[in-house]
């Protein structure tokens, strides 16, 4: 992830890797209704984190939380997209837990298609403070 801005001394980069969350998100309606597993993959940056100086639990991120949160949005409502979806996610990490940058990684286990793949994936970029759109998509199949 880039680094924007930050002391590099103090700016701490989290990964959250394999969230898992029964959703009801999707193009058709039998996704919305019947619903399925995605997979998340969390990357944000937090800069002055207290913690690398201090040791102490409280100057530093709340990885519990940032999971409960992304649970919470992926369950709160249906989306058709993913990518509209982790974009959401990624907003409200950057507006809650003081995160410079955010890449969330949606990934769709065995997606309703017609041809066999393991997944798909989209992958949204967030920086809210640079002015400007940064937010990447990409979508990847494996």
């Amino acid at each position: 992830m880039e680094s924007h801005e930050s002391s590099p001394d103090q700016s701490v980069v989290v990964e959250i890797r394999g969230l898992s969350v029964y959703t009801h998100h999707g193009v058709s309606a039998a996704e919305r209704e019947l619903g399925q597993r995605l997979e998340f993959d969390i990357t944000f940056e937090v800069p002055d984190c207290d913690a690398v100086l201090t040791d102490r639990v409280e100057d530093t991120v709340d990885y519990g939380a940032i999971s409960m949160l992304v649970a919470e949005t992926a369950t709160e409502r249906s989306y058709k997209t993913l990518e509209r979806l982790s974009r959401v996610i990624a907003e409200r990490i950057c507006e809650r837990h003081r995160a410079t940058g955010v890449r969330i990684r949606a990934i769709k286990p065995e997606p309703p298609i017609e041809v066999t793949v393991r997944e798909v994936a989209v992958e949204v970029a967030h920086w809210p403070d640079d002015g400007e759109s940064n937010d990447e998509l990409e979508v990847e199949e494996a």
